[in-house]
């Protein structure tokens, strides 16, 4: 049996902590913050409650089989887990309205049609199918097994990209980006702002990321859109109850301050308040990687050729600026449980959250907003009210001053407004607003900046890869969304996964087959 320490009760780090109690190891988790969850978190008042993280979950497959792995009750018996049907509706400046249904290719075939014009689904389906070859050829480097040391391969896009003469004249010699394929493929502005809008919502600039960033639509529409009732947070509960449930020891409040090594190796933790040093075989870090050196006296986990983490606060990936609305008035039938309301000048935003024509942060008057509203009583008070949450990807902290109230309030504004164009009349209905920034973010998670990190992608040179879960420090590992295999809920449950599976198994490890 060895002494596992774990740095952060994030879902990576739990995943990884439920994981190794179950085979056997000793395992113990040091949270700074007064909770589990890392990004799930919620929000109570007046009898409404909402997600303060993400509000759906794609691919539930990670988590089902971290509870088949950990435990004898499957996924479903510890939570209610439901496909969101329709997957979301998109509302456009020209004031096209589009309804996909949830995991049904034929479906989103005939609503493109129906929205866009004849032979619109069609071109979204050669694009997608193409889509689908670039995850077949990704899935298990990029997910399902831990980063190789030798990891050139991945600086690539296998993005299949068909031939056509003339193609890339501009930008001949260069690989092709997911808004040079949207343009190519897509042709209609509407289509393309479909496209490039998944790729804003996990933080990734269209105009730079690989054409192979066309996954993420085809995994949302392949494996669906889940909602866990209650919101979601009762995942990051549940995930909880059976780390405890495989005895895990949780302390909350507690913040480390060192690692400790003894001849190039890791041998346990530094508290602080005084408490006393924690010995460990092994330490699980769910935590930003680019702490570790502070946490190491300054020594590197990292050597010439590695991954390295993602750039600071100003200059690292965007954030998310999030706006609770409790509403008067109930949920009419028939809503979509989320609307995608897509900005009036795409230009202007993405410069505005990336930089580009300007500085990052200049403000956007209509920015992309995702309005999510679900039919859950658990999330208000009756049926005579709504709790609705508006998100929308934002420049750092440090790119933009969202330590500043006017800054926030003036931002949540526009999101407001924005929404109006799903929500009639939302001004009218709304009661009370709560607001979270990326300064919030930062505070309550450590993320440089209150950044969200994206999926981790091939191509783009690695520059969307992210530091491999097995460190050169022995006995160090990476967990969480910073780490191996990158962001999102499914590929922080597979961190855990990874990390479990290398602790287990060796450093040989190339994961479940």
């Amino acid at each position: 049996m060895a002494r596992i320490a774990v740095i952060g009760a994030g879902m990576g780090a739990m995943a990884a902590a439920a994981r190794l109690a179950v085979a056997g190891h000793r395992v113990a988790v040091y949270e700074r913050g007064p909770t589990h969850g890392g990004a799930l978190g919620r929000f109570e008042r007046d009898g409404f409650a909402f997600d303060t993280g993400p509000g759906l979950l794609h691919l539930p497959a990670v988590y089902r089989d971290l509870f088949v792995k950990t435990g004898k009750e499957p996924l479903e018996r510890c939570v209610e887990l439901s496909q969101v049907d329709p997957a979301a509706d998109h509302v456009f400046p020209d004031g096209t309205r589009l309804r996909l249904p949830n995991a049904s290719r034929g479906g989103v075939l005939a609503a493109l049609d129906g929205a866009f014009g004849a032979g619109s689904g069609e071109r979204w389906s050669e694009l997608v199918n193409r889509a689908r070859d670039t995850w077949d050829a990704t899935r298990r480097p990029l997910l399902e097994e831990p980063l190789r040391a030798d990891w050139s391969a991945l600086r690539r896009d296998p993005y299949p990209v068909p031939p056509r003469r003339g193609w890339f004249r501009r930008g001949a010699g260069r690989p092709a980006t997911l808004a040079d394929i949207a343009a190519r493929e897509l042709g209609d502005p509407r289509a393309v702002a479909l496209l490039e809008s998944h790729a804003l919502a996990q933080g990734l600039d269209p105009r730079a990321a690989p054409a192979g960033a066309t996954v993420l639509p085809y995994l949302e529409q392949t494996f669906g859109s889940w909602y866990v009732r209650g919101g979601m947070r009762a995942l990051a509960d549940a995930v909880y109850e059976r780390c405890r449930a495989r005895k895990v020891e949780f302390s909350f409040g507690t913040e480390v301050t060192g690692i400790t090594t003894a001849d190039g190796r890791v041998t346990g933790l530094l508290l602080g308040g005084g408490a006393p040093p924690v010995a460990a075989d092994a330490v699980v870090a769910g935590v930003h990687p680019a702490v570790l050196p502070a946490l190491t006296d300054g020594a590197s986990p990292w050597a010439e050729g590695d991954v390295r983490p993602a750039g600071g606060a100003a200059d690292g990936p965007p954030g998310r600026l999030t706006v609770l609305l409790a509403l008067s008035g109930a949920r009419p039938a028939g809503t979509a449980h989320r609307t995608v309301v897509h900005a009036g000048d795409r230009d202007a935003e993405l410069s505005a959250v990336f930089g580009g024509r300007s500085a990052p942060g200049a403000p956007v008057g209509r920015p992309t907003v995702t309005v999510l509203r679900p039919d859950d009583p658990a999330t208000r008070p009756d049926e005579d009210h709504e709790a609705v949450t508006l998100t929308a990807t934002v420049a750092p902290h440090g790119a933009v001053d969202w330590a500043d109230p006017a800054v926030a309030e003036a931002a949540a504004d526009r999101l407001v407004a924005a929404a109006g164009a799903a929500i009639p009349g939302l001004a009218g209905r709304v009661l009370w607003r709560e607001v979270r920034t990326p300064h919030d973010v930062a505070a309550g998670t450590g993320a440089p900046g209150g950044a969200v990190p994206p999926p981790a992608l091939a191509g783009v040179d690695g520059r969307l890869l992210r530091p491999a879960n097995l460190t050169r420090t022995p006995g160090l590992y990476l967990a969480g969304g910073w780490a191996h295999p990158g962001g999102g809920l499914p590929h922080a449950g597979m961190s855990g996964a990874l990390v479990a599976g290398l602790i287990v198994e060796g450093a040989g490890w190339r994961g479940s087959q």
